[in-house]
């Protein structure tokens, strides 16, 4: 599995610097961690949703999450547990392979609690070796033992290694009184299992709704002031230390436009002069489906030390991954950093415009090196926009061909 794949390797060699690695991604952990991209959510009662991965039917699909918590309905969650178990089974049965050769995305299974999680890891048996691991709604230390507990017994018993992915959206963690405490509460116990706790991610639809907020297409969740503290606290929690977690972003919610108010935040230039009128169209198609506010937290998302980002609509993937593509000049400031190996100085960037500190911008180095493996490195004068533009001809060429429909 290999990000970008649906380009050519006429189109890699004129965009990137360095390609995206060839190697496989959940070797260790950490290149795990960073490599899961936009997290495609489908809810657990979909009869397609395995099918749609094993014919690539979804372009660009990395991880995804089968969702039983919000996504079901409380009256079909039996329905969509034998919905699952009947898929995975399936899934199991078949080639490891899709059609198109490419190995399968990683899966994970978002339970509602801690009796369903208990429930199907004793139910799915060797149906549990197609997935990648669990994601754990409203986590906190009442139900995190358990659910840590269950995972490590599960893969004791069956012989293999799944994650778990704890979502923090409980109320205590956003409370100004008690927010601290309860993450630093939350954080002693992740470290007792820190091997399989692969990333830490918030629930920020859940957190907002506290307080009767909803962000609009136009802001982004950095805009929602309570969340933005809480994000704050929760980076200056689980990344400091050399960054012991892997933090995601929160989920993008919207897939279409309406009325806009505010100015759209994509300028026109990076799309006029590179592709002309073609690219002034992706951009207007990306407006119209309000891109650019999901592009601008994607930014602010890495800005903050986030990676990675729940989304819930196909379209979202491609922009999404274009951004975590590591651009010549930061690659070229990570690697001066690190050949000075820690022992400080100063020197002035390839670039001429900044200068580049080997100690304070270590860590920040090697974290760019790791993502430029798994998604590669632009070249000179080409930024995210060349990836969209030619991820969303593609995508025009398969609707015309009768293929993938969003």
């Amino acid at each position: 599995m290999t990000y970008f794949d649906y380009l050519s390797n006429e189109l890699k060699q004129k965009i990137f610097f360095l390609p995206p690695t060839q190697e496989i991604l959940d070797t260790n952990k950490i290149t795990l961690a960073h490599a899961l991209g936009a997290t495609l959510y489908m809810p657990g009662t979909s009869h397609r949703a395995i099918s749609k991965i094993m014919n690539n039917e979804i372009p660009g699909l990395i991880s995804t999450v089968i969702c039983l918590e919000d996504a079901v309905d409380d009256r079909e969650v039996d329905a969509a547990e034998k919905n699952l178990a009947l898929q995975l089974k399936g899934l199991l049965s078949s080639s490891p392979n899709n059609e198109k050769g490419g190995s399968l995305p990683f899966i994970f299974i978002r339970v509602r609690n801690i009796n369903q999680f208990k429930r199907l890891t004793n139910n799915l048996g060797s149906a549990l070796s197609v997935l990648t691991g669990f994601v754990f709604p409203k986590f906190n230390t009442s139900n995190g033992y358990e659910y840590l507990e269950q995972l490590v017994k599960t893969n004791e018993k069956n012989g293999i290694k799944l994650y778990g992915m704890p979502i923090l959206e409980d109320p205590e963690i956003i409370h100004v009184e008690s927010r601290v405490s309860s993450l630093l509460k939350i954080k002693a116990l992740l470290d007792d299992y820190q091997e399989i706790v692969l990333n830490v991610r918030m629930g920020a639809t859940d957190l907002s709704g506290l307080y009767g907020i909803r962000r609009s297409p136009e802001l982004t969740i950095y805009d929602i002031a309570v969340i933005r503290d809480f994000i704050a606290d929760l980076v200056n929690i689980f990344r400091r230390n050399n960054g012991d977690y892997v933090v995601s972003g929160p989920v993008w919610e919207y897939f279409s436009s309406g009325e806009r108010v505010l100015k759209p935040l994509l300028r026109q230039s990076p799309f006029h002069e590179q592709f002309g009128q073609e690219g002034q169209r992706v951009r207007y198609n990306l407006l119209c489906s309000y891109m650019d506010g999901l592009i601008r937290e994607v930014m602010l998302d890495k800005a903050n030390g986030l990676i990675g980002k729940t989304v819930i609509h196909p379209d979202h993937i491609l922009p999404v991954q274009a951004l975590y593509v590591v651009t010549h000049e930061e690659y070229c400031d990570a690697r001066d950093i690190l050949a000075n190996g820690g022992n400080g100085g100063v020197t002035k960037s390839v670039y001429n415009n900044k200068m580049n500190e080997s100690k304070p911008h270590t860590f920040w180095a090697q974290r760019i090196m790791e993502l430029s493996k798994i998604y590669g490195v632009l070249n000179e004068k080409y930024d995210y926009t060349s990836i969209i533009y030619e991820g969303e001809k593609l995508h025009c060429i398969e609707w015309s061909n009768g293929g993938h429909q969003s």
